[in-house]
């Protein structure tokens, strides 16, 4: 049987949630991490976008993030993150990815961005945390009492943004955003997709 492979790089956010669905239902992966400066011919050759990540099995490649975690809770999924199917976990991602993520990266890199100050690149993506905030407001999770795809899909996402400044998300209006967030960053399932491997 073929190794399964993933091609990943620790930070990114993708990648991320890639290995928290794969680690999580106990697939056994080999991860390899890529510098972004220097992508291995072996990873470009499975899927020429050149970007992360990039799963490999059985023959099969598949190089977008959320169709990884899919594939992985197609294998096992013990705590039910995909809610039975619920069409609200799949609606929240796709906001996080089409919507957050543009903010997100003008926030984040706002000196590429000159058009206007950082500060409005964060106002518009406030919106979103303000969602999410009411989301969190009669439970732990986004939504359900247990974590789930979305949980896990949109975290490493607001993980970056409140680290851009992280003196204002601490102060922001966000008290249950914030307690997700701190108890995403210290669970095991996080600290462990984060161990550098050698």
């Amino acid at each position: 049987m073929n190794e399964t492979l993933l091609y990943s790089f620790r930070r990114c956010p993708y990648a991320m949630r890639a290995r928290l669905a794969l680690r999580y239902s106990g697939v056994c992966v080999r991860i390899i991490e890529v510098s972004l400066k220097a992508k291995p011919a072996e990873m470009l050759a499975l899927s020429p976008k050149g970007t992360v990540p990039v799963l490999s099995v059985n023959g099969e490649v598949i190089d977008e993030s959320l169709a990884i975690m899919q594939w992985a809770l197609a294998q096992h999924d013990p705590d039910n993150w995909r809610l039975q199917g619920d069409p609200s976990v799949l609606a929240l991602i796709d906001e996080n990815d089409q919507g957050f993520k543009y903010h997100l990266d003008r926030y984040k890199y706002a000196e590429r961005y000159p058009e206007h100050p950082m500060e409005h690149y964060r106002a518009e993506g406030e919106v979103f945390l303000q969602k999410l905030e009411g989301l969190l407001a009669d439970r732990a999770y986004l939504l359900a009492h247990h974590p789930s795809l979305a949980d896990m899909a949109l975290a490493p996402f607001v993980r970056q943004f409140a680290h851009v400044d992280r003196g204002w998300f601490a102060r922001a209006p966000y008290p249950r955003l914030q307690r997700w967030l701190e108890a995403f960053l210290q669970s095991p399932l996080f600290i462990g997709v984060m161990a550098k491997t050698a």
